[in-house]
């Protein structure tokens, strides 16, 4: 394939979350499209990365699109089910999750998949971006995607971009600093993270976990002093005794001189060796400390002698100056009620908190978080399209955390489900563009939202609105159609949702339910007589949990979370009988 030119509809360079569901939607979309990776998993932070227990969109309602055909993917093929660890609601080997996604590809004809190459230029015909060159051939399409994991495409084709904080006076962002100061010229993005994978041998004694170069014990100490061995390590339990490491308080995070990422080469090179020195640092801490009962797990990965991911977890990457930039308050909710203020251009949702990554430092941000289904949730918030595209050069959209958005933003828009929604999107958009033999910018929103929402994507967050209600499209639909009329309380006047099928490991508990406060219940089950918190990600669930009579007999359907301590509800009796 050496000096080979290729040619095709959609060009995706990158193969992270968003890149891998931008290529496949575009190749389902009918575009002949190509897919670079620089690795030979695709998923990105979901899969090669290795968080492998994804935070929000974890609600029911907001679980569609490519991001729920994952999770019901994961559902039926991982063994043991996914309510394992603390930190999440879904968590499973990450192989499993990179076999998924390779499966998918390979049963899209119009989708070719190249591994192991890497952008070297970008070519560019006046101010339009018409392929990208690699090291054996060049690719020419009609349009490309940045689905990079640090926004290389930005740099090469010299497209404006931010990399760092943006101050108080820019946005208004309350969170934002006032003035540079030593956070802010210390740690300009968010710190990466290298994960490793760790398991727990039974009756076998764990091979010893050599320290790194430079190992400083005093760096990881105290790392689970506020939580204990246990809850440390449940924090990121997955399937078969495996434990994901992705741990932020003296653990894996790492920053030291981050902006070495973009200088060069060589200096990136060093970073990721220094990261990954410092993940192996803090396995053999762990190791040290709990005995050799605990060593790295085999084969997961297919590099690093299979413990540790094949690149880092990065949070922030170079940032595109699109036509819209998402700011602070796009994500807030709105004042008295649980939602973000809508997108008129909205293509995308999300609703994790804004979470952000300092080594020893505890940053304060503006609160999006609210209580929902007897637990913490965040504030659902919607993603404009206008983001994605660049101020002046045609030809490209940005698909994965290199989207127009603040560095406060960053916190939330980051997270796997959305940047996956982002992904699918971008790539919709960009098929549409073929077809329509238009350029991203000139894309009429209408067109592109309405193939979304035939894609069973929503567009639009409503917590009581789940994919499978019959009412689902109207609504969606209608608040896109009457931007005014959209609810701050997030719910709409649908009647309440359909009856969905139980995990395959949901079983029947009954007991004496507690109300605590507000959103906050707990059932002591008959037989064993603990006492178990009251969860539920399912929005008619979660009104049932409100009304429920305290101090009185329930039996519900779920799956217990040792992890959590809590009891994940999907069906109650109070109103209805499952036969």
């Amino acid at each position: 394939m050496q000096n080979e030119l290729i040619s095709c509809d959609v060009l995706v360079v990158g193969s992270g979350t968003g890149g891998t569901s931008a290529a496949i939607q575009a190749a389902r979309s009918g575009a002949k499209t190509i897919l670079v990776s620089e690795f030979e998993w695709l998923g990105g932070m979901l899969t090669s990365a290795g968080v492998a227990a994804p935070d929000g969109n974890e609600l029911q309602a907001f679980q569609t699109g490519l991001w729920g055909e994952f999770l019901q993917q994961l559902q039926q093929k991982q063994i043991g089910g996914l309510n394992n660890s603390w930190v999440s609601f879904f968590s499973y080997n990450p192989r499993l999750g990179a076999e998924i996604f390779a499966d998918w590809v390979k049963e899209l004809p119009l989708l070719q998949w190249i591994a192991g190459s890497v952008p070297l230029e970008v070519i560019k015909n006046g101010n339009a971006i018409t392929g990208v060159r690699f090291a054996d051939f060049t690719v020419k399409a009609k349009i490309t995607l940045d689905a990079t994991e640090l926004g290389d495409l930005l740099a090469l084709a010299e497209i404006p971009y931010r990399w760092g904080w943006e101050l108080q006076a820019q946005w208004g962002e309350v969170s934002a600093p006032i003035a540079e100061n030593e956070l802010t010229k210390t740690y300009p993005i968010q710190a990466p993270t290298w994960v490793v994978i760790m398991q727990e041998f039974e009756s076998a004694i764990a091979p010893k976990i050599p320290a790194p170069p430079n190992y400083n014990p005093t760096k990881y100490t105290d790392a689970w002093a506020d939580y204990g061995q246990t809850e440390f390590l449940n924090y990121g339990r997955l399937p078969g005794n495996l434990f994901m490491i992705n741990w932020p308080k003296h653990g894996n995070d790492y920053a030291e001189d981050v902006k070495r990422l973009i200088e060069s080469e060589t200096s990136q090179q060093q970073f990721l060796q220094q990261s990954l020195w410092h993940t192996q640092g803090f396995a053999h801490f762990i190791q040290s400390q709990f005995g050799r009962k605990y060593g790295l797990a085999t084969n997961i990965f297919s590099v690093n002698g299979g413990a540790y991911a094949i690149h880092p977890y990065y949070r922030e990457s170079r940032r595109l100056v699109g036509i819209n930039t998402i700011i602070e308050q796009d994500i807030l909710p709105i004042s008295g009620g649980n939602v973000a203020q809508l997108q008129p251009e909205s293509v995308a949702i999300g609703n994790y908190a804004n979470d952000h990554h300092y080594p020893g430092v505890d940053f304060p941000l503006q609160s999006k978080s609210i209580r929902w289904g007897g637990r913490w949730t965040g504030t659902p918030f919607t993603i404009p399209y206008s983001c994605l595209v660049p101020v002046e050069t045609d030809g490209l959209l940005a698909c994965e955390k290199n989207i127009s958005v603040s560095h406060v933003a960053n916190g939330a828009t980051r997270l796997q489900p959305v940047v996956m929604n982002i992904g699918q999107a971008a790539g919709m958009a960009a098929a549409l563009c073929v077809e329509l033999g238009c350029q991203p910018r000139d894309l009429p929103i209408s067109k592109l939202q309405n193939a979304l929402l035939q894609a069973k994507t929503s567009i639009i967050p409503l917590f009581n609105l789940p994919p499978n209600h019959p009412d689902w499209l109207y609504w969606q639909r209608y608040y896109l159609e009457h931007l005014e009329a959209y609810p701050i309380s997030g719910n709409c006047p649908c009647n309440q949702s359909p009856l969905s099928p139980l995990a395959p490991d949901s079983r029947i508990f009954e007991g004496i339910f507690n109300r605590r406060s507000d959103q906050d219940y707990t059932l002591t089950l008959t037989e064993s007589m603990q006492t178990w918190q009251l969860v539920t990600m399912r929005s008619h669930i979660n009104e049932q949990l409100q009304i429920c009579p305290d101090n009185q007999p329930l039996k519900v359907w779920g799956t217990l979370n040792h992890s959590g301590k809590w009891l994940l509800v999907e069906d109650l009796t109070l109103f209805m009988t499952r036969k």
